[in-house]
Formats: structure tokens, C-alpha cells, sequence
């Protein structure tokens, strides 16, 4: 999806920065397209990787961070450290970059909907820079098993968005969270090779199918353009209407 999202804004004549973990990922993507592009190192697990980030950057115009691991992809506070703590660092730090018209995304997951809510849960959440945040989750028992760690923390990064969006308006910037359904792509086949209710979600939603890279693009791509000047601080979901049929008691077949 990350990818994806290049390919559609780098289409738009902008100046690129495409971080990865692996460096070498993000050459790769970097040379399928053709525009101002320079791939770069970033560990959003890492403070001083990420501050490097966002000095390199300069004046911020979008921000959107696909980086994340899906629950087939490593252990509960690995999941969490990743997906929310990695999240909330960069947010936090591309804040010293923002400028009027500044943009960020930040992707979450139609898991998050799936999950309930519990104030208890969500105090905790709310504080991701913590450095006990993985220890009072997991006395919670809430990391124990990688999918349920994968939803919280995704439910981490919708509050992010929500606690953030404040300080990016007086500033004159945009922050909001795209939570994808399934979709297909690496990360998505080797949940669907894992777990099947994966295959049972997907029938059971609205339009029976999976989704695109290409069409989680095009939804990031209006959320970063003007056309969007007044969305900010909310989750847009973009499942097919997976959890809509969920919550309709809807069943696939």
C-alpha cells in the first residue's frame, strides 16, 4: 500500500521521500518510478532514526505512515511497539515541521472497529510514550494473542490521530487515519494463508471482495489534497463494508 500511495503522489510532480526500514525496499520501489525520489532509512522504532527522518525533511507537505505489522508478523509488544508507539513517534516528530497546509495520514485498520471499547484500555492507549504502555497492556492480558494486540494497537493509532489533530490545525495541518479492510497484498495474503475467517469477512462484506493497493491509494491521495481542506481528525474506513455487515449480523455464504 505504501507503494501504492508513491506511485499516486509522486505522479503529482512532488518531491519524494520514501522511508523504510529496509532501505533496501524502499530503493527498490524508488526506482519503478520516475520522479524527484530518495529513498531513506527509517526505524520508527527508533527515536534518534526517526528525529533524522523529520530533519531531512524540511517544511512538511504529507506525511503518511503505512509502516506496521500485521498479526502474523511478529508477538503482541512487538505488534504494539510497531504499529502505535512507532505511530505516535513520528507523528510527534514531524510536529516541528508542519506548516500551513501540512498534511498526515496515518494508517489504521478496520480491526480497530472490531474490537470493544473500554475507557480502562483507552487511558492506556492514550498515553503510547510511556514507557510502561506494553507492560499495563499486557497485564491486561491484551497481548497475549498477536491478532487482539493488532487491533488495540490500530485503536491506538484512530486516538493518536484524534489527540494530535488540535495541535496540526493551529498550524494550519490536516491529521487523520485511513483503516483498510483487506486488501491484497503481501502482508494481507499471509494473513489470509493463516487465518481463515480471513476468507469468511471477506464474503460476508458488502461488496464479497477484496480490496486494492491502488484503491487505499486513491482514497490517501484525495484525503492529502485540497479537496479535503476540512477533514481532519477522524478515521476513514475503507473495507468494502466488511464491518458493516459485521455490525448488521450479516453472515457470508
Amino acid at each position: 500500500m505504501g507503494a501504492a500511495v508513491s506511485r499516486l503522489l509522486v505522479g503529482r510532480g512532488n518531491r519524494l521521500l520514501l522511508a523504510d526500514r529496509d532501505e533496501a525496499a524502499a530503493t527498490s520501489v524508488a526506482a519503478e518510478l520516475d520522479g524527484n525520489i530518495q529513498p531513506v532509512r527509517c526505524d520508527i522504532t527508533d527515536d534518534s532514526s526517526v528525529a533524522a527522518l523529520a530533519s531531512h525533511c524540511g517544511p512538511l507537505g504529507a506525511l503518511v505512515i503505512t509502516a506496521g505489522l500485521s498479526p502474523n508478523m511478529g508477538d503482541g509488544r512487538r505488534i504494539t511497539e510497531v504499529n502505535l508507539i512507532g505511530t505516535d513517534r513520528v507523528v510527534r516528530a514531524f510536529e516541528a515541521t508542519l506548516t500551513d497546509g501540512s498534511v498526515g495520514i496515518c494508517f489504521a485498520s478496520m480491526a480497530a472497529a472490531m474490537v470493544p471499547t473500554d475507557p480502562a484500555v483507552d487511558a492506556i492507549l492514550d498515553e503510547p510514550a510511556s514507557p510502561t504502555v506494553l507492560d499495563k497492556l499486557d497485564a491486561l492480558g491484551l497481548l497475549e494473542h498477536s491478532g487482539i494486540a493488532y487491533a488495540v494497537s490500530k485503536r491506538g493509532v484512530i486516538r493518536v490521530v484524534e489527540r494530535h489533530a488540535k495541535a496540526w490545525g493551529t498550524k494550519g495541518a490536516r491529521l487523520l487515519s485511513v483503516s483498510p479492510g483487506v486488501i491484497d497484498t503481501p502482508m494481507g495474503r499471509l494473513e489470509d494463508a493463516n487465518e481463515p475467517s480471513m476468507a469468511a469477512m471477506v464474503s460476508a462484506s458488502a461488496l464479497g471482495r477484496e480490496g486494492r493497493p491502488e484503491e487505499i491509494a486513491a482514497v490517501v491521495s484525495f484525503l492529502v489534497s485540497d479537496a479535503a481542506s476540512f477533514l481532519t481528525g477522524t478515521d476513514i474506513l475503507v473495507d468494502g463494508g466488511a464491518v458493516a455487515a459485521q455490525r448488521s449480523g450479516q453472515s457470508g455464504g
